[in-house]
């Protein structure tokens, strides 16, 4: 065992245990380092409190002197719980969050010092612009940006610092994160929906999205993580050879959490309680050292901030407890890799969920409405939805046996698809009043009993139906779920401004009933939007080939699957609905593109450095001390030696072929890559990345793993997957 692999080994080892020393109810904890509703109450005025409520709401403007106010409550809340600094806390093109420490402190003209913090500081910042990805929609030298104030997102303490929610936005006014298209997205399906949602209760004034996200994640011993450079540099095993156990036994799967990693949940959720963040379920997941955390469901908003704030305090949580946590979609081959489940669906300020069947036929008809129209948005807009989960990442893991294929389709269970057909053969315009009242009772009004967890699950399904909200599988577990509800929520939201436009339209001009007119037209986008829905295996060669019968898309790379953004459908509908303007839209693609090069470039270059630095140097050395065994064999046995050393002489020829292969395979890869980098165009160059060089990184590590396979396991410099995977 090399030296790296035995100090690392040992150090995890050698590893203090961390126990629980205190206990609190969740509840007593719960919004302890928020600046919620409950705070609001107790240090704001009452106009300050209604400003900031109305601006919650109906997204409001709050003018400066009540930010002034509001600022002082702010400072006064956090200083007495130990805060020293405030940050603008945003969401760049990075796909993590930025945050730019402030302190509170401050000097007057005559030298005294105060702890200061205005309206102004509360409502605006600036931080440098120029180094973060903005796709062209920034130079170097224009270095200025703004971070603005999100109300709907309440500041929080994280250890002595005021985080306050922000959006990100140019000099010129173009957005330069993943918020401000999300809260603008989230704008326009709660004005659709609320129109839509009016048809059947005329007390809603308001539709939110909500989310629950289902964040699964491997935890690895800090020590032995840091012992492989793959790992710290792009985040997964590059090379690795399979242990003799891993998920085969399905014995990890929900088992017994280990001690050490029961004291790391513990913390965290204590921590996560604290900041509002409303974590609920923890288990293991399928495969050896991977974990899956899930909260109570919140407006989506509210949700992808705290996705992102999880992901921040698992890093420091973690640290504490020596471990490393990994949220690369593919961290290590042949077993799972992680996702990050979206569930989503549609809530009334009245407390309905639109996406629930009801206890009478009208409940009933309200939720086939949010239903059907979701199908027939996810329908018109796959490839676009498909895009939204694309990363370097996510293309290893979309399509394996845990996660649902490249092509989007809609499973809704076989009950459910008999109620759709069922109304698809049904004209309403030919029915009696006594058939049509016969529809409602023993079709319509009949879902409540047979959706009853009666909707199944189907693990290969992108976009599933199970019971009251879809749940979106395909989305990474290291991605911001921001891109993918910033899509849903618009296509949604255009949707349902095209039902409500024809369904008006036949009122006024067929003069029928409302419930008539609804009927019709779903019945239209059942039959128009039925290519999409599909309860089979996803897996399936012969759904591969159906898929594209009806076709519908099949971009298994990230290069792919980016083209649609820039299309001139998708240009119209981010504009039409006010989400983003093409200048945006463009610049998203050409930062997506440019990450995906950015991680496939640093993974050959780590590769390089592991085959020359690591494993052939090991090889070599392996390989030497078999043949002085031979050549000793040789001086005491003479011919007699070929005879007795046939086994070494053949792992000597075998590990021969594989440094030879290594090299050459290597180095053809460094000259792909040479001509890649020289290429101006974007898509070009990820194109390029995706068909000629991605391709080189499994014939490499397949050399790498057999040579794991042959070499002394004293001497092999790469901490092995059977080290890595189980925990103690």
């Amino acid at each position: 065992m090399s030296k790296t692999r035995f100090k690392a080994i040992t150090d995890s080892r050698n590893r203090n245990r961390i126990t629980i020393t205190e206990k609190k109810r969740r509840s007593e904890l719960f919004g302890q380092n928020v600046f919620n509703e409950e705070r609001m109450l107790q240090f704001l005025t009452k106009d300050a409190l209604e400003s900031v409520q109305n601006a919650i709401f109906s997204g409001s403007k709050i003018d400066r002197k009540i930010a002034d106010q509001v600022a002082e409550a702010m400072k006064g809340w956090a200083i007495t719980m130990g805060a020293t600094h405030y940050t603008h806390w945003f969401q760049p093109l990075t796909g993590a969050t930025a945050e730019k420490h402030d302190a509170f402190f401050d000097l007057l003209p005559d030298g005294r010092a105060l702890e200061k913090f205005g309206g102004g500081q509360l409502v605006q910042q600036e931080p440098d612009a120029s180094s973060f990805p903005s796709g062209g929609l920034r130079n170097t030298f224009e270095a200025r940006g703004y971070t603005a104030w999100d109300p709907t997102s309440p500041a929080f303490i994280y250890e002595t610092t005021l985080c306050i929610p922000t959006i990100f936005v140019s000099y010129t006014g173009e957005a330069l994160d993943n918020k401000a298209p999300l809260l603008r997205a989230l704008g326009a399906v709660d004005e659709a929906a609320t129109a839509v949602a009016k048809y059947f209760d005329k007390n809603v004034s308001k539709v939110n999205a909500t989310l629950g996200w289902e964040q699964e994640y491997f935890l690895i011993d800090k020590a032995l993580a840091n012992s492989r450079p793959d790992i710290c540099l792009t985040g997964r095993t590059l090379v690795g050879h399979s242990a003799a156990k891993g998920q085969q036994l399905d014995d990890h799967y929900f088992g017994v959490i280990p001690e050490r990693v029961l004291s790391f949940m513990s913390d965290l959720e204590k921590e996560c309680i604290k900041l509002g963040i409303p974590v609920k379920t923890r288990h293991n997941e399928v495969a050896p050292n991977q974990f899956e955390l899930a909260p109570v469901f919140e407006e989506a908003n509210l949700a992808v901030d705290h996705n992102l704030l999880l992901m921040d305090v698992m890093d420091k949580i973690a640290d504490k407890h020596r471990f490393k946590v990994l949220f690369h979609e593919k961290p290590f081959a042949g077993i799972n890799g992680s996702g990050k489940h979206n569930n989503w669906s549609l809530a009334t300020d009245t407390g309905v969920n639109l996406l629930s069947p009801g206890s009478t036929p009208m409940k009933n008809l309200q939720f086939l409405t949010f239903f059907i129209n979701t199908i027939k948005a996810v329908d018109s807009y796959e490839e676009l939805l498909r895009s939204s989960i694309a990363s370097a990442g996510n293309d290893h893991r979309l399509g394996a046996n845990e996660a649902p294929p490249a092509i989007l389709s809609i499973f809704i269970g076989t009950q459910l698809s008999h109620v759709l057909d069922e109304l698809e053969g049904v004209s309403m315009g030919k029915l009696s009043p006594e058939e049509k009242t016969e529809l409602k009772l023993n079709v319509v009004g009949k879902i409540p009993e047979i959706l009853m967890d009666n909707t199944d699950r189907n693990r290969t399904s992108p976009f599933a139906f199970t019971g009251n909200k879809f749940e979106m599988r395909g989305v990474g577990s290291s991605t911001n779920c921001a891109k993918p509800m910033t899509v849903l929520n618009t296509i949604v939201a255009k949707q349902l401004k095209a039902f409500k436009k024809e369904v008006d339209a036949l009122i006024d001009t067929k003069n029928l009933k409302k419930d008539e007119a609804v009927f019709n037209v779903l019945r239209e986008y059942i039959k128009t939007s039925k290519r999409i829905r599909f309860d089979g295996d996803g897996y399936s060669e012969a759904w591969e080939k159906e898929a594209k019968k009806r076709k519908l898309s099949n971009n298994k790379t990230t290069p792919e699957a980016l083209k649609v953004l820039t299309t001139a459908a998708s240009l119209a509908l981010f504009k039409s609905m006010k989400v983003m303007s093409e200048l945006e839209v463009k610049a998203r693609q050409e930062v997506e593109l440019e990450a995906f090069i950015l991680h496939l470039q640093i993974e050959g270059r780590v590769f390089n450095e592991l085959v020359y630095n690591h494993i052939i140097p090991v090889a070599i050395t392996y390989q030497n001390t078999l043949i002085k065994n031979v050549v000793g064999l040789k001086s005491i046995y003479g011919d007699e030696y070929k005879k007795l050393s046939k086994g070494q002489l053949h792992i000597i020829d075998q590990i021969t072929e594989h440094i030879t292969s290594l090299k050459e395979k290597s180095d053809a890869m460094v000259a792909a890559r040479k001509k890649a980098n020289v290429l101006t165009d974007s898509y070009k160059k990820a194109a390029t990345y995706a068909e000629d060089i991605k391709p080189y990184f499994d014939e490499i590590r397949y050399h790498c793993d057999k040579l794991e396979q042959l070499v002394d396991d004293k001497i092999w410099p790469l901490t092995k997957y059977r080290e890595l995977l189980f925990i103690k």
